[in-house]
């Protein structure tokens, strides 16, 4: 992994959004393909084209309960006047010889079975009286209740066209097609065709794991008792459920208290299962930042090349952020600011698009889109700062919620969206079209 970029300006330089989120992206590169299962592929994506080795499905069969027959042996049967025919048996799915349908005849036939040589199309059992004699029945009864409903003879009312509920060998894909292409993240009805087409294993990017944990001595685990001076810890929570709606393996390590040498041991112990380490808090200039100390030197310390660099970002909220690579395998880390909203908008712009590009996606960032602003008064926003406040989005329109406050969780439970204020517009009327990045 190469090197985070430094700025050549010096220690003061002001990174904008964009150069920090390139600098990340030309940084990470892609996990190496492995061979999974299917159901531990899911949620991964392909490195492979895969192609049909067996048409879909692989036979003609029934799509209903019913009468294999022949089209003449039907042609213009009614109630008054129905058709009747010798059962020869049952064609059930999974049967390895089914029967031959020849003149006047029929075989009662399960949905899925194979159509029997010989039959041109399938009557459903409630065109007919199952075999009983005793005019149309609804449902056919199972051969162990009524044997005699496997033979004799049965009437059929209605007459059938070729083919009629009959589903066609190939007619949901062919030998030979693509059934998927390179790039698809795996989901249940991929994972469901690789499993009909055959396929028991398949070559994917693995999920990437994500480490997060948060900083600070003030920090209470939920269920916990509040001391004097104590919160709980949200963030922690707040960004492994982000890096899992993000696509990766997440794991929250408990909030470690103001120790650089905690910290640094903390953090050296939780590589060995990361892919991405992201932690919140101690980024700022307070004397107890303990991830700027931890870390700050760790480029002396760990193989050529490793790093962390802290910025500032010309970004509200957000502004403290640090970046770069650990341990002997240079890890990426993304340090992140503590309070909440700072550091969700912050992994929202940064960590997963991180994430998903360790997964091998080339789409990486959340959907974007224009909205008229909706609201009593204008918003303001600082010189030079790239503003994303919270807003709920519909119907082209958007709408912010609580305040510009880094600290406000209970407005960012609201939001399903962030207004993005550009550096140069310090003040935003109602009813101006502004940019959105939609979070749901």
């Amino acid at each position: 992994m190469s090197t985070a970029a430094t700025p050549t300006t010096g220690p003061d330089h002001l990174w904008t959004v964009d150069e920090h989120l390139e600098d990340i992206l030309a940084t990470v590169r892609p996990l190496e393909p492995i061979e999974l299962q299917l159901l531990d592929a899911q949620g991964c994506v392909l490195v492979e084209d895969i192609t049909v080795p067996v048409s879909l499905p692989p036979f003609d069969n029934s799509s209903m309960d019913g009468y294999a027959v022949r089209v003449t042996d039907v042609a213009g049967a009614t109630e008054e006047y129905p058709a009747v025919l010798t059962v020869i048996g049952d064609v059930a799915a999974g049967q390895a010889e089914p029967l031959h349908v020849g003149p006047g005849q029929a075989a009662r036939i399960m949905t899925g079975a194979p159509l029997p040589p010989g039959a041109e199309a399938v009557v459903p059992v409630e065109w007919t009286d199952g075999g009983l004699g005793e005019g149309p029945v609804t449902g056919m009864r199972a051969r162990s209740q009524a044997p005699e409903a496997a033979g004799g003879h049965v009437h059929v009312y209605r007459s059938a066209e070729a083919r009629a509920h009959v589903r066609a060998k190939g007619g949901d894909v062919k030998a030979g097609d693509r059934a998927l292409d390179a790039g698809t993240i795996l989901g249940p009805p991929q994972i469901a065709l690789l499993a009909a087409i055959g396929r028991g294993t398949v070559r994917v990017r693995p999920r990437p794991r994500v480490v997060v944990m948060s900083t600070g001595s003030e920090l209470v685990q939920p269920d916990e008792q509040l001391g004097p001076g104590q919160i709980y810890d949200s963030n922690s929570f707040a960004l492994t459920a982000a890096a899992r709606d993000a696509g990766a393996i997440a794991y929250r390590v408990g909030a470690v208290a103001d120790d650089a040498d905690t910290l640094r041991s903390t953090i050296e112990d939780q590589l060995v299962r990361a892919d991405l380490l992201v932690t919140t808090g101690g980024v700022s200039v307070g004397a107890y930042d303990v991830v700027k100390e931890a870390l700050s030197s760790v480029g002396d310390e760990d193989e050529e090349g490793a790093g962390i660099d802290f910025r500032k970002l010309a970004m509200q909220p957000g502004k403290p952020q640090g970046f770069g690579s650990i341990g002997p395998d240079h890890i990426p880390l993304l340090a992140l600011p503590g309070n909440p909203v700072s550091s969700y908008v912050s992994f929202e712009l940064f960590a997963r698009p991180a994430i998903r590009t360790l997964m091998g996606l080339d789409d990486v960032h959340r959907p974007r889109t224009r909205a008229t602003l909706t609201t009593d008064k204008a918003l303001t926003s600082p010189k030079g700062r790239r503003q994303f406040l919270r807003g709920t989005y519909a119907d082209g329109d958007v709408t912010p919620v609580g305040g510009a406050g880094s600290h406000l969780v209970a407005a960012l439970a609201l939001a399903d969206a962030l207004i993005v204020v550009p550096e140069d517009v310090e003040s935003v009327e109602p009813g101006t079209e502004v940019e959105v990045v939609l979070l749901g």
